[in-house]
């Protein structure tokens, strides 16, 4: 009984810990494909750079009302060694490109980002399947993994991209 107990404490502190935490340690985080523009993509290009990796759906509202967020973010960091990349979960890219047609008309280019689609054949990637959405890696100039969030991205994920610019 006790066992039983100590197994339900267990499961419910897991369930009760914050939604960001440090990245465990572990080989340098992959991320290769082609983007919804069509060019040849891999993360390992941006080493140097501090990037923000969001794994997103246009099903997802939370995803969606963080855009103007990160679209701000990314053109206030303009010229700065920082880049965001995102990644579609969306099952049909016709859900992307649908997306992607209202953005062309709506945002500034200086406000648009790399984005890859995870269901294009020739996506790979080593972070794993999200298990919710929005997903955030934090990665620094050398390419490691620094943060990562589920949910919506904090206040303190700016403050430590920031910190590592």
């Amino acid at each position: 009984m006790k066992a039983h107990l100590l197994a339900l404490l267990l499961v419910a502190a897991a369930w009760t810990a914050p939604l960001h935490a440090q990245a465990p340690a572990a080989a340098a985080p992959a991320l290769e494909g082609s983007t919804i523009d069509g060019k040849p993509f891999r993360l390992a290009s941006l080493k140097g750079k501090v990037v923000l990796v969001m794994f997103w759906s246009t099903g997802c509202a939370v995803c969606r009302d963080k855009m103007p967020e990160l679209r701000q973010n990314y053109q206030g960091w303009a010229g700065k060694p920082f880049e965001m990349v995102l990644v579609s979960t969306d099952r049909d890219m016709k859900d992307v490109d649908a997306y992607e047609k209202i953005i062309s008309r709506t945002v500034p280019v200086k406000q648009r980002f790399v984005q890859l689609w995870a269901g294009d054949a020739g996506y790979k990637d080593n972070l794993g399947k999200p298990a919710q959405l929005p997903a955030s890696f934090v990665i620094d100039k050398t390419g490691k993994v620094v943060e990562r969030y589920q949910g919506r991205i904090p206040a303190e994920a700016w403050d430590k991209i920031a910190e590592l610019l």
